[in-house]
């Protein structure tokens, strides 16, 4: 997203730097809405704070604009003097300024972004890259007709597209945040309509309120995040984007088809997953316990929706049989409604949609207990809400079905389109269930459970001491077995109690709200392929999994689909061999046929790039997508690939749609799973437009992906694997000598940056590491992926987006042995540059994150490490590696600056950095005094501002 430069000037009003002036007309709104959020900002703080402290906020403002603009050195260092100055107090106050105003600027460009989108289309523009009609039209113009058609309806027929919404560990946005924010987002798009000068104040008015709620609204917790919180954060995005904006993206879709002469019903090819509930891996507050919360209060949300919209379908269907006709199915749903009122005796439509509404209150009291959702008087003369449920959410959808068809055969298809299509398309996708959650734990875990049953079984007593072929057969034998495991009598340890306990819960969970609700279990650390076997052998002792492996007359079925998550450069290196060897399995074909024939495989992307680096993390993923392809060709079966990206580019973020049309060829072929995590989902889906547009380009990606002609495959593909190796090799070593091999590096790592702060404060209901950590003994090895990242952002180095390419590069061209050859291999990365989408993409994130790295503001975490001979060892080390990387980038790409193909990003980017500079110098400040032992609560408080408005400014690298 793009934002201008925006300043609260000492009357209140805010400007632009100077940069509207040379700006276009087209972004000229965006500038407008920055300077009025800004303004009315700069009013609130004046208000609630005083002149005083408006007065400071103003100086340091001016003075780190001045510095960015100028590169004054002296305005650097007064800006240090100021900041170092200010009060515990008063720093928070400064704080929270220059966060809402990142906050403000984020939601006016998240308006412009919504309002060019609407101007291309009321001006007949060209489709853009990204939606369903672009994609149409590029198969339009390389199939005919006939083929298209027959390409479309296999691909829906046969597609399955899930985002995953996940929590992470840094997550620093509370729900009370981000209704306030929506709300502003609201009121500003309500300012590009014709209002009257009343309407308009009134707007203002409101939009002031807002802001200085969102002022008076604490950003802290008392307590850390719970699993319950982020539950309830995650359902937000259902209520403002998710219920509404699916159902619209399918009837877009179907209207797109329809143009070109195309299928036009689409089956439920696109649903919503969750990890919140479900993910264990590192987490001890997720139990049975959080399961069923997740799984209640998802099911709550829906049966409300579903209530509310038969609700206001019964005051709107007020079509009377006196004057139009209605089919026999919708007359006998309405003869089987308890409604007998008088007054409705001509309105099959009133009384089919009261009997339906009974049916669904009985659904969800069966499901959820008495009271649970609250259900509305189903009106005048009708029976008491009692009758029989649903069985699922098929049979509702069945009877929705019925008034639609109805209404089609009697010229009433008009009045379908605005509620009754969009619920029973919401009830096909969404289930009586939202989000089928997924279970993840890891490998380590399973094992001990399984060596626990094993030795109370009397079956192996030191399982964990076996080999993996000794593991796989007492695994299969077991498997083999219709008798179960477990002892009714004997005593179990608490984890193989919980452990169990989860899938105990998952198996009633599916009894109610159908094996949707919960499908997939995701293996962490997946090394072998007994890491698979326990995992099924714990669902066929807690009744998931049904039958027995390798037995015709009662075959393994039904269970919950185990997913290995292959996530360090070892593990993925292995994965084509461990799925190979799992498949030759006895009794695992027949299982993975009573599966649809599919199976998943996980890829997790920060994991990679933490053990090898950011440029062996995409290699490296890359290779074992091509490899797992061929193998599954080879037996006949689906890959499906679950993509564990994160929001930041160190984590396989970056732009959705080139990073599924970057995918190597075949890996994608309509079978798609993403996960979305964090801050990243309220910047992509808290506002209705974006969300909207950001799903319809996950499926525009996935549909071109799948059936265009790949442009990932040029003449030189083989010759650029190649060298793709050769620098992979050569990044990784570089990165592994700075990150595993350089002495001191872990406390340089803990001083220079605010993890432990990370770790400490009220962020996330997961503990930043999976084990605990002594300061003595602390490992890299140890810490999550995520808030290894989200550190190296907060300090504006953004390593794991770009350390160890220009190590690699440089070498690769310094052995070159001539001029000529060195001139030739240049030529060839230029090449696989301009041809190659896999590089390209890689390139352009690099690109990206380089623009937002700040080596200035870096230099001063740098300062944070005590030991002065460790901390020049290792920042010149990585100063070094950004100039190599910033130099072989320019001569790859021939562009010395950074986005220089996005110029609005670019500016973007370099206007935002006076608002951060603040922030990064306040963190610093604070940490220094933290750590130095000073007790004042509004230190902790401070920094944990400082996490949230830096997150906030850096949005996609945050």
């Amino acid at each position: 997203m793009d934002s201008s430069n925006a300043a609260i000037e000492r009357n209140g009003n805010l400007t632009t730097s100077g940069q509207s002036q040379n700006s276009t007309d087209k972004d000229r709104p965006l500038f407008e809405d920055v300077r009025f959020l800004g303004r009315l900002l700069g009013e609130v703080l004046r208000e609630q704070q005083g002149d005083a402290v408006y007065d400071v906020i103003e100086r340091i403002r001016q003075t780190a604009v001045r510095f960015r603009r100028e590169d004054d050195k002296e305005a650097s260092q007064a800006l240090e003097k100021r900041l170092r100055e200010l009060s515990p107090e008063l720093t928070v106050s400064v704080v929270r300024a220059f966060s809402y105003f990142s906050h403000l600027a984020n939601i006016a460009e998240d308006r412009h972004h919504n309002r060019r989108r609407r101007i291309h289309a009321l001006a007949g523009s060209a489709p853009q890259p990204g939606t369903i009609a672009y994609a149409i039209e590029r198969m339009r113009e390389q199939k005919n007709v006939s083929a298209t058609r027959k390409m479309l309806q296999k691909f829906f027929d046969d597609a399955l597209i899930v985002p995953v919404l996940t929590a992470h560990p840094t997550e620093v946005q509370r729900k009370s945040i981000l209704d306030a924010q929506h709300d502003i987002a609201r009121l500003l798009a309500e300012r590009d309509q014709e209002l009257t000068a009343r309407e308009r104040a009134q707007n203002e008015a409101v939009l002031r309120a807002r802001v200085t709620s969102l002022w008076q609204t604490r950003m802290l917790r008392d307590a850390r995040l719970t699993v319950a919180d982020e539950i309830e954060n995650a359902l937000s995005y259902y209520r403002a984007t998710f219920l509404a904006e699916i159902p619209a993206l399918y009837a877009d879709i179907e209207a797109a088809l329809a143009q070109h002469g195309l299928p036009t019903r689409l089956p439920p090819f696109f649903q919503m997953g969750s990890w919140i509930g479900g993910d264990r891996d590192g987490n001890p507050n997720v139990t049975a316990e959080t399961l069923d919360a997740a799984i209640t209060r998802q099911a709550t949300v829906i049966f409300e929706h579903y209530l509310e919209e038969v609700h206001k379908l019964g005051a709107e269907l007020s079509v009377s049989n006196l004057l139009a006709g209605a089919s026999d199915a919708l007359l006998a749903l309405a003869d089987a409604s308890p409604d007998h009122s008088p007054h409705r005796t001509d309105e099959p439509y009133r009384r089919a949609l009261i009997g339906i509404y009974t049916r669904l209150a009985a659904s969800a009291r069966v499901r959820l207990g008495e009271g649970v959702v609250a259900v509305r008087s189903a009106g005048r003369g009708a029976a008491p809400i009692r009758a029989t449920p649903y069985a699922d959410a098929a049979e509702f959808t069945r009877d929705l079905n019925v008034l639609i068809e109805s209404l089609a055969q009697n010229h009433g298809a008009s009045l379908a389109a605005q509620r009754l299509s969009p619920l029973a398309r919401a009830s096909e996708v969404f289930g009586f269930h939202l989000a089928s959650i997924d279970l993840r734990q890891s490998s380590d875990i399973h094992e001990a459970v399984v060596a626990e049953l094993l030795a109370r079984g009397g079956v192996v007593a030191d399982y964990a001491s076996l080999d993996e072929a000794q593991k796989r057969d007492v695994l299969l034998k077991e498997l083999g077995q219709p008798r179960p495991l477990r002892l009714p009598y004997a005593q179990y340890t608490d984890l193989a109690k919980s452990e169990l306990g989860v899938l105990e819960a998952a198996r009633e969970i599916r009894e109610k709200f159908g094996a949707r609700a919960v499908r997939n279990y995701i293996i962490s650390h997946t090394e072998t392929v007994s890491d698979l076997l326990e995992v099924m052998l714990l669902q066929k002792e807690t009744g998931v999994l049904q039958g027995c492996l390798g037995r015709k007359d009662d075959a393994a079925r039904d269970g919950l689909m185990v997913i290995p998550l292959f996530e360090t450069i070892a593990d993925l290196r292995n994965a084509p061999v461990i799925m190979g060897e799992f498949f030759a399995l006895p009794g695992i074909d027949k299982l993975i046929e009573n599966q649809g024939n599919e199976q998943e495989v996980m890829l997790g992307y920060s994991d990679s790039n933490k053990d090898g680096g950011f440029l062996t993390s995409n290699w490296e993923l890359y290779r074992a997508e091509l490899a797992l392809v061929a193998l599954f060709k080879e037996r006949r079966t689906t890959l499906r690939l679950f993509h564990g990206r994160g929001g930041t580019v160190g984590r396989g973020g970056g732009p959705t749609y080139q990073a599924i049309l970057s995918q190597p060829p075949g890996t994608v072929d309509g079978q798609i799973r993403l996960t979305e995590q964090g801050e990243v989902i309220a910047s992509k889906f808290a506002n209705a437009e974006i969300g909207r547009r950001n799903l319809e380009t996950v499926v525009a990606a996935t549909l071109e992906a799948t059936l265009l002609p790949h442009e990932n495959a040029p003449a030189q593909l083989p010759q650029f694997e190649a060298t793709m190796q050769t620098l992979s090799d050569a990044a990784m070593a570089a990165y592994r000598a700075l990150v595993y091999e350089t002495p001191g590096f872990t406390d340089y790592f803990f001083s220079s940056t605010p993890i432990a702060e990370i770790a400490e404060l009220n962020i996330g209901s997961r503990p930043a590491s999976r084990k605990l950590q002594d300061p003595k003994h602390r490992k890299i090895e140890d810490l999550r992926a995520i808030p290894w990242g989200f550190s190296w952002g907060q300090c504006r180095l953004l390593l794991t987006g770009w350390y160890g390419f220009g190590s690699a590069v440089t070498a690769y061209l310094d052995e070159a042995g001539s001029d000529a050859e060195r001139t030739r291999r240049l030529a060839a990365l230029r090449k696989m540059h301009k041809t190659w989408p896999f590089f390209k993409n890689l390139l352009s994130n690099m690109d990206m994150v380089l623009a937002k790295t700040d080596l200035a503001v870096a230099s001063r975490y740098a300062q944070l490490v005590s030991d002065k001979k460790l901390r020049k060892l290792v920042f010149d080390k990585i100063v070094a590696e950004h100039e190599r990387t910033c130099h072989v980038l320019t001569e790859i790409t021939g562009r010395s600056e950074r986005l220089s193909d996005n110029p609005l990003l670019a500016r973007s980017i370099k206007n935002r950095f006076p608002y951060l500079d603040p922030l990064n110098h306040l963190q610093v400040e604070l940490l220094k005094r933290h750590r130095a032992g000073e007790e004042n609560l509004q230190l902790p408080r401070g920094i944990y501002l400082t996490l949230n408005g830096i997150a906030s400014g850096l949005r996609n690298t945050g």
